[in-house]
Parts: C-alpha cells; sequence; structure tokens
C-alpha cells in the first residue's frame, strides 16, 4: 500500500513510528466497524472483515482506531497506539470504561434549539473531548425553527473561551459548508449528541449517503435513536466521519484534566484559594467565591463545576480501586479455578 493511500485514510506520522521491519508482512487497516466477534479495516486493498488475535478483544477496539492485520489469514495482530481517545465512564467496578472512537481531530457536540439545548450536558461532552485532546465545536441545530437563534449562540459560547458554535440548519443546502473547516483530507470527526437533533441529517450531507431519519418527539423534544452503532464514513470533503448513537448517559471518570479545561475561569483562579483543597464554599481566601460574589463567575457554572468534579473524583478512585484488585488477583491467582484433585 503506498503512502498516498495511507494518508487518505488518515494514517499519520505518529503511527508510522510504530512500524517495525518485523511488521514488514503486515497490513495496517483503519476500523469502520466494530462487531461482538469480528471488526472491519479499511485498507488499500479495499475493506477486510478481521478476526482478532487471542489475547484481543472487541471491547479493546473502537472505530477509528488503526491496527496491523495479517490480510492472508484476515486476523488483526495488534492494534496501533492512538493519537486520540475518547471514551466515557460506565462500569467504574471493573475498571473499565467505554470506547467511543478514536484518532479523533474534531467533536462536533451536537444539540438543539429547544428544549433538548441543556448546559450542563454539554459541559460533559466538552469535558470528554478537552481531556482526550480532540477539538470540540458546538453544533446548535433546527435554528431555522426559533425565533431567536442567537440566544442560544450566546448560552453556548459562554461554556468556553473561543469555542466554535454552529448555528445551522440541518435541512438546509449549504449545511455541508459550515462544517467545511474541519472536515478536509486526513481529518477524522465525529458527531455525538442525544437522539432526535439531527446527526444522521448532517452526516448524510457529510458524506452524501442516506440514511434514514426519524423526527423528534413533540411532548418533551428527545428524539428516537436511528443510528444503531458506531461507524466510519468517507466525507465528501475528503477526511472521515464517525457517526455515533445517541447517548443519553455520559459518565465522567478521569478527566480532571477535561473538567479544568472546559471551566478555565474557575481552575484558574481555584490556585490563587488560600486552601489548596479549597472546595468553593464558604472557606477563608476562597478567590472563586470572591469571584462570584464580584459577578466575574456565574454561580450556576461554578454548581456545575464542582458536581462534575465530585463525580469524576468518585468515579477515579472507584477505578483505581477495582485496577487495583485486579493487579493483586492475578498476583496471588486468585480468580482462577484449581483444578480438582483425583481421590
Amino acid at each position: 500500500m503506498g503512502p498516498a493511500l495511507l494518508s487518505d485514510l488518515g494514517w499519520q506520522d505518529c503511527h508510522q513510528l510504530q512500524i517495525s521491519p518485523d511488521d514488514a508482512t503486515l497490513l495496517p487497516a483503519r476500523i469502520a466497524n466494530v462487531h461482538r466477534d469480528r471488526v472491519v479495516g479499511l485498507t488499500g486493498l479495499g475493506p477486510l472483515e478481521l478476526t482478532l488475535d487471542p489475547g484481543i478483544t472487541t471491547g479493546a477496539v473502537a472505530v477509528g482506531d488503526w491496527v496491523l492485520c495479517a490480510p492472508d489469514q484476515h486476523r488483526l495482530i495488534r492494534v496501533l497506539d492512538r493519537q486520540t481517545e475518547l471514551s466515557r465512564g460506565t462500569e467504574y467496578h471493573t475498571g473499565d470504561k467505554q470506547l467511543i472512537a478514536a484518532n479523533l481531530d474534531t467533536l462536533f457536540i451536537t444539540t438543539s434549539c429547544n428544549d433538548d439545548f441543556n448546559p450542563a450536558r454539554l459541559e460533559r461532552y466538552l469535558a470528554l473531548a478537552h481531556d482526550a485532546g480532540i477539538t470540540p465545536v458546538i453544533v446548535l441545530t433546527k435554528a431555522d425553527q426559533t425565533t431567536d437563534p442567537d440566544s442560544y449562540s450566546v448560552q453556548a459560547r459562554a461554556l468556553g473561551r473561543e469555542l466554535p458554535v454552529l448555528a445551522v440548519n440541518a435541512k438546509g443546502p449549504d449545511v455541508a459548508l459550515h462544517f467545511a473547516p474541519w472536515c478536509g483530507p486526513g481529518q477524522t470527526v465525529a458527531l455525538a449528541g442525544t437522539s432526535g437533533v439531527g446527526k444522521t441529517t448532517i452526516a448524510n450531507a457529510l458524506t452524501g449517503g442516506n440514511a434514514a431519519t426519524r423526527d423528534i418527539r413533540e411532548d418533551d423534544a428527545r428524539g428516537r435513536h436511528t443510528t444503531t452503532g458506531r461507524s466510519l464514513h468517507r466525507m465528501l470533503a475528503g477526511g472521515w466521519l464517525i457517526d455515533t448513537p445517541g447517548m443519553r448517559g455520559l459518565g465522567l471518570a478521569e478527566v480532571g484534566f477535561g473538567i479544568d479545561a472546559t471551566f478555565p475561569e474557575i481552575s484558574e483562579l481555584a490556585t490563587q484559594c488560600k486552601f489548596r483543597d479549597c472546595a468553593h464554599e464558604g472557606e477563608p481566601g476562597c478567590a472563586v467565591q470572591k469571584a462570584v460574589k464580584a459577578g466575574l463567575i456565574d454561580p450556576d457554572r461554578l454548581a456545575r463545576f464542582k458536581k462534575l468534579t465530585s463525580e469524576n473524583t468518585q468515579a477515579t478512585q472507584a477505578i483505581a480501586l477495582a485496577r487495583d484488585k485486579v493487579r493483586k488477583q492475578g498476583r496471588t491467582g486468585k480468580g482462577s479455578k484449581k483444578p480438582r484433585q483425583k481421590s
């Protein structure tokens, strides 16, 4: 496979550096679909359905991953280190997190100009993106269905410094032009958000596809799932799109940096508090509370910051305990059944 074809699929120098002479017989592939017991990878030879080498589970492979495979055996041999990894907390007692996508450049966080708009939920997505080193962009759909779309844009821009915000009509003929700066050759993007906000409509516009869409429920502005699994699609502008199902639950774990980056006006002032472990409640010398009283920090933002920080701390501790338990079981041999002795 020539380097131009690899580049077309999103191959970068960080992936090339992981290839050694011992890998000469192996073929790079980019994961387009993950199924229960196999994956589909894109290569210069076309798509390949791959079974997994022993020791690799489908839970350890994400759409967007780069892998090395043995094409003659249709077998995935090794997952290359990721440039970026988007994941969310799920079952903390197992020490695991759920992979959402790999090697993303941009995350389009999608919501609507209606009752679906929820700053707290948007901040969760922002924390995940910032922590992973992925550029976040807020996308406000149904801007044509409200009399005051600017009010939603103002609220969205208040969620970060220099945070890109797009207000679009997802069904408009020029919708792809709004996304063009992030969708060129070699770029990989993902659409995330709840169901019914127009992700599939936008994906169709960006890829030229015709996936089915379904309208939202009028009583609560919530949608019905149309995308049922993550998948990788070529965009008309030359990049790659990872479409994701709507996610109502979005647990945070091990994303302290991402939370600080999402609330910079708070995290920066927190370093000036008198006490290092200041909870920003009623402690003396709290620089954050001083800023709230001066009108420099939105008290609602502070409340959401503290809620996410508390959740992240508890989840991170639970994951650490679970991983430590697994390590101890590995050292002592617990968890594996001893063969029965014959009498």
